[in-house]
């Protein structure tokens, strides 16, 4: 039997890709807080893993004061040194190590894929450069690694859980003038991105998990509304979210628009690929 360890387990896509693992007959080891600040024990766990998963991270929508920055570092670039260590440690090393990053890597003045792109010089888009040089680190033990940046994950709960009350209570709109990009996955696709990866041996690097089709806020907020048979009219003013989130508002009104080329040429599949395809789906 294979070995998978999660980081951020209990979380709406660990809790998800858990299960997936599980259905095709996996061990799921959920690597704890407590078991990164124990060297000892990490190493441990990391010894059993053929493949290790890193999805540790705090929640990105909040207001970033320089407190909850650091903590945003901490839980991203701390963790995965932690584990990179761990690997470094251990007897036996993992097949695969799978990190995660974020689409706010890339600026927002075009559309990127994975191998032409110009990377973001915000707080952001720096955390995200620091966390996957910190993961990459473990291609000097010989173990194979990709980092995927996600897209927001669309699925039944994470993001749209929170997003699709108002809608549905008819108080839904864009975020501004919506014309900010939104790239997305629906939680189906990205899961499955896992299990290719992990199954084709020769697949390493940076992938973007997005759909294949980028949509705008606007896009998003009238597939909302279309699915849900509610008006969008209720536009969420940007300087409100500046006054909730400060520095952090910019998840919400500075959107990024990457394409998955490199999962493409790779072969695979997507069940999801438009907006509507995804909210009409989860919606239903």
């Amino acid at each position: 039997m294979k070995t998978v360890a999660i980081t951020g387990a209990s979380g709406f896509v660990g809790t998800n890709l858990k299960n997936l693992f599980e259905s095709k007959d996996f061990k799921v080891i959920a690597i704890k807080r407590e078991d990164l600040k124990d060297t000892e024990k990490l190493t441990a766990i990391i010894s059993q893993a053929d493949i290790v998963i890193n999805l540790a991270g705090a929640n990105i929508i909040n207001r970033w004061t320089n407190s909850y920055k650091k903590l945003l570092y901490a839980s991203r670039i701390d963790t995965t040194q932690a584990l990179t260590e761990a690997m470094y440690q251990a007897d036996k090393k993992p097949e695969l190590f799978i990190s995660t990053s974020a689409v706010g890597i890339y600026k927002n003045k075009d559309c990127y894929d994975e191998e032409s792109y110009e990377l973001e010089d915000n707080f952001l888009g720096k955390l995200c450069q620091a966390w996957e040089k910190s993961a990459l680190r473990a291609e000097e033990f010989g173990i194979r690694t990709a980092i995927f940046r996600f897209g927001i994950v669309l699925g039944e709960g994470g993001a749209l859980g929170k997003m699709i009350t108002p809608f549905k209570l008819g108080l839904g709109g864009t975020i501004g003038n919506g014309k900010q990009s939104f790239s997305y996955i629906h939680i189906e696709d990205l899961l499955e991105a896992y299990f290719h990866v992990y199954s084709n041996k020769e697949l390493t690097g940076v992938f973007n998990l997005t759909a294949p089709t980028p949509t705008t806020n606007l896009g998003l907020t009238k597939a909302l509304g279309k699915a849900l048979h509610r008006p969008t009219i209720l536009p969420v003013p940007q300087f409100a979210l500046n006054l909730i989130f400060s520095e952090g508002a910019q998840v919400l009104t500075d959107g990024q628009c990457a394409k998955p080329k490199r999962l493409l040429d790779s072969g695979f599949k997507f069940k999801y690929e438009t907006i509507e395809d995804t909210i009409n789906n989860l919606v239903e």
